[in-house]
């Protein structure tokens, strides 16, 4: 239903008619902040609504390992950088959303630990698994490769696909494309069904969706090639994987990096 000028009214062409739930992802271009969810990251959050997640916690004033709480009201916005960090040493696991001792989120960004600290997030991943000092990011990508195998059934469309969609069968391997960090695993975000992300450099992420199982958890560090889930159709109506690249936390077009074949 359109909006009309004046005096006129909008007409009315069934009232006894339910409207229709609007679906979440109109949120991306009214909502304006966002409330906190058990399970959701910083990574995540930003994910969901396309922003580069450094940029978010700029505009909240959230230090790095950007701990956010159950509750906290977050603004859906980007703030401007601050200045390139020094060299990454081991990284830290990335900080799921903490519930403080009290019900409410502090009103803006704690200034030192609360007495009680928050419920721990996942530990990472122990050296043996995967050592950091041989394969954490922070340096450029140079060689990309693909997450699994199967005919591409459906190509990045800019907005309307944010990535592609690869076929094959239940069960098949996903692999890391590059190494990296992994930053969200779960099913929090509505339509992805069983999620990874991994974070590569401080440019890139990749999302690997519609998994049967994960094989990873947060902060856990991965090779390039590593098997990080298991191809499946949770969230959907058939087995694929959803693959999707994001730079500076905007979709773009996977096959532009993959190599051919």
């Amino acid at each position: 239903m359109v909006g009309c000028g004046g005096n006129a009214r909008a007409p009315v062409e069934d009232r006894n008619a339910r409207p229709a739930p609007a679906p979440r992802v109109q949120a991306l271009q009214s909502q304006r902040s966002y409330r906190v969810q058990p399970g959701d990251t910083l990574y995540s959050i930003a994910f969901r609504y396309g922003f580069d997640y450094r940029r978010v916690a700029a505009a909240n004033g959230i230090p790095a390992p950007y701990t956010i709480y159950v509750g906290q009201q977050l603004l859906l916005r980007e703030g401007a950088l601050p200045a390139a960090p020094a060299a990454p040493g081991k990284p830290a696991a990335p900080a799921r959303a903490a519930k403080p001792a009290t019900q409410s989120p502090p009103s803006s960004a704690p200034k030192s630990a609360p007495k009680s600290a928050p419920r721990a997030a996942p530990p990472a991943a122990s050296a043996a698994t995967a050592p950091p000092a041989a394969v954490y990011t922070g340096q450029k990508v140079t060689a990309w490769r693909w997450p699994t195998s199967g005919k591409v059934m459906r190509r990045y469309s800019g907005s309307v696909h944010k990535g592609i969609d690869i076929g094959g069968k239940r069960g098949d391997p996903v692999v890391a494309v590059a190494a990296g960090k992994v930053v969200y695993a779960g099913t929090g975000i509505v339509g992805l069904g069983e999620l990874v992300i991994v974070k590569h450099n401080e440019e890139y992420l990749s999302a690997y969706a519609h998994n049967d199982a994960l094989l990873v958890s947060e902060g856990q560090v991965v090779r390039a090639g590593e098997s990080i889930a298991r191809k499946g159709s949770s969230g959907t109506d058939s087995v694929k994987l959803h693959f999707e690249i994001r730079r500076e936390g905007k979709p773009i077009d996977p096959l532009r990096l993959l190599p051919r074949r």
